[in-house]
């Protein structure tokens, strides 16, 4: 062993340690460790910054951009209400449907495009359904992992190992040669989440569990229904707004102080006011249906409220205010303050009152809007604190053909090898920037650079683990460990090896290291080739046990994981992984 072997296993240990504990962020560890390999001359400042503009990091920044560009245009929204009529109202449903779509489209395209093309779909999903994120991204990561093995285009590994494969005179993989195993791995990992991985996902109160942080903290509004509006002449049930809008009307008031029970039944009227209680983001959309408005739009009659330099804001009561007790309506609030409220959240109670009626409490959160200025004042005051301002713009859906075709495009262009996907991706990005489909400011605002930024970072480590031979080191000693075993140890060996080099390496680089060792391996002791590149495939394929593969980083932010949440998880995962491939694949591809 070299010393530049040992320094390159030693940084690879740090890595693992300090993303097991967890005291540092991911990116922030993942950046130290870049510093540690240049700071001991394991790579030259060239090499450890190359992989920030790697074809893996700018693919991923291509699919965040137009996955952006779906949610700007409505369309992750639509999607999601279609796909809820699958779900269901229960968890498990609910990920036996998104595994089911996720394991579907991998097979056919990148897993990574498929997780950042679903990720906000099952955010919507989780917030309708009243769930933590975290209960449903987890299990669609490992999802589009899962079906890598379905086809050869599963993952772009099959194709490295196909290539490979020929040098040593076999012919290459066939499209659905690897269907027999694929199959049944796709399924023992659909039946491992559904009934044993979706309960140790862990829920962390006021964290992935948080209301907060997903907009989904349910206000009290009042809305009004024009005479223009679809809804009037039809009954409660029919206006569906619980399934539409997600909004649960409370009380109906007609006639000004007449509080009609919401029954099923409740023929809706012209003037009627609507008591509805629902997620913050969900009523701001309530501006983009013809004939609804909130209340306090409607009867607004202060010009200075109606200004385009209006903000959204969300104010919390403080104790000892003096408006505690008080209404909206004895406190002539606009006018005291100049902005106007939306929507009232009293955590843990609903409220069955007009909001003008409503007794303000201590910890009761406003949804206001008025001019900036106004707000700032009410930010001074002793009164309220605000908790933070809202950022919210109508769906551009004119430019959802658009969005839809750009995303179409770059899976077609990646699909049939026209371009890799990494330029398509660009080509996207190019496409809904130019259209002003989504603006580049709003697209680099939603983008989780965390990702991004710890992929780049570990694509380092792998090129430390090539450079300095510790890969090639690792399975020289694998065969000088095993010299004379039975090959089915043997194809363990290689399995574990291949698996666990995915970690810190890129799936294809930890193929195309332990593949030749392999093969020469297998030729040396007359054993079929063909059996341990299968073995390998899979191996490299089975990225479950850290959050290091890009599908898995993807929702690794949003579902507020922490790094051993995919050990405890995937750890299992990958077991079951290893007995169905040690099962069926001698027996497919004979030794």
């Amino acid at each position: 062993m070299t010393l530049e072997i040992g320094l390159t296993l030693g940084v690879v240990a740090l890595a693992v340690i300090l993303f097991s504990i967890e005291h540092l962020p991911t990116d922030v560890i993942a950046l130290l460790l870049v510093l540690i390999l240049v700071l001991t001359g394991l790579l030259s400042p060239a090499q450890a910054f190359a992989g920030f503009g790697s074809e893996t990091v700018v693919m991923i920044f291509g699919l965040l951009v137009l996955t952006a560009a779906l949610v700007r245009t409505g369309m992750v929204e639509t999607a999601g209400k279609w796909l809820q009529r699958f779900t269901g109202t229960t968890t498990t449903r609910a990920m036996a449907v998104i595994m089911g779509v996720a394991t579907t489209l991998s097979a056919f395209m990148s897993n990574t495009a498929t997780t950042a093309f679903l990720a906000p779909i099952v955010l919507g999903l989780a917030r309708r359904l009243r769930i933590s994120p975290a209960k449903l991204l987890m299990p669609l990561a490992f999802a589009s992992i899962l079906a890598s093995s379905l086809t050869l285009v599963g993952t772009s590994t099959n194709i490295v190992v196909s290539g490979l494969m020929t040098q040593y005179g076999l012919a290459p993989l066939r499209m659905f040669e690897l269907t027999p195993v694929g199959v049944p791995l796709a399924l023992m990992g659909f039946i491992y989440m559904l009934f044993i991985g979706q309960h140790l996902i862990p829920v962390r109160k006021g964290d992935a569990n948080d209301d907060e942080t997903f907009g989904i903290r349910p206000y009290l509004a009042e809305i009004m229904l024009r005479p223009e509006s679809s809804l009037v002449g039809k009954t409660l049930a029919e206006a569906a707004l619980g399934q539409d809008m997600d909004l649960a009307v409370l009380r109906v008031v007609r006639e000004r102080n007449r509080y009609l029970p919401p029954q099923a039944n409740l023929r809706l009227l012209a003037g009627d006011e609507l008591l509805v209680e629902g997620p913050r983001d969900q009523l701001l959309k309530i501006r983009n249906v013809n004939g609804m408005g909130f209340k306090s739009d409607i009867k607004l009659s202060d010009p200075r409220l109606q200004s385009e330099t209006m903000q959204l804001a969300e104010a919390l009561l403080l104790p000892g205010s003096p408006l505690i007790g008080r209404t909206l309506k004895t406190l002539r609030f606009r006018q005291r303050y100049g902005v106007q409220v939306l929507g009232v959240n009293r955590r843990g109670h609903s409220i069955f009152r007009k909001l003008s009626q409503v007794r303000l409490q201590v910890g009761d959160q406003l949804l206001v809007q008025g001019p900036r200025a106004n707000l700032a004042t009410m930010d001074e005051d002793n009164t309220f604190h605000l908790v933070g301002t809202v950022e919210h713009k109508s769906p551009n859906q004119q430019r959802a053909p658009i969005a839809v075709g750009a995303f179409a495009l770059v899976l077609g262009l990646a699909a049939l090898e026209i371009v890799p996907l990494a330029v398509a991706a660009i080509a996207g990005v190019l496409l809904v920037f130019i259209t002003r489909t989504i603006t580049p400011e709003e697209a680099y605002r939603t983008l989780e650079w965390k990702a991004i930024i710890v992929i780049g970072s570990m694509l380092a480590l792998g090129v430390a683990m090539q450079n300095s031979g510790a890969a090639d080191f690792l399975a020289e000693q694998l065969v000088i460990w095993l010299p004379d075993a039975n090959p089915r140890w043997l194809l363990t060996a290689f399995f574990a090896l291949t698996m666990l080099l995915t970690q810190p390496m890129s799936n294809q680089a930890a193929a195309a290291v332990v593949l030749p060792v392999a093969m020469e391996t297998a030729l040396l002791l007359g054993f079929n080739p063909r059996t341990f590149a299968v073995m390998i495939a899979v191996g490299a394929s089975c990225s479950f046990i850290t959050p290091l593969e890009p599908a898995c980083l993807i929702v690794y932010g949003p579902g507020r994981y922490r790094f051993f949440d995919f050990v405890k998880i995937g750890t299992p995962l990958t077991i079951v992984f290893y007995l169905i491939a040690l099962l069926l694949v001698p027996v497919i591809w004979p030794l």
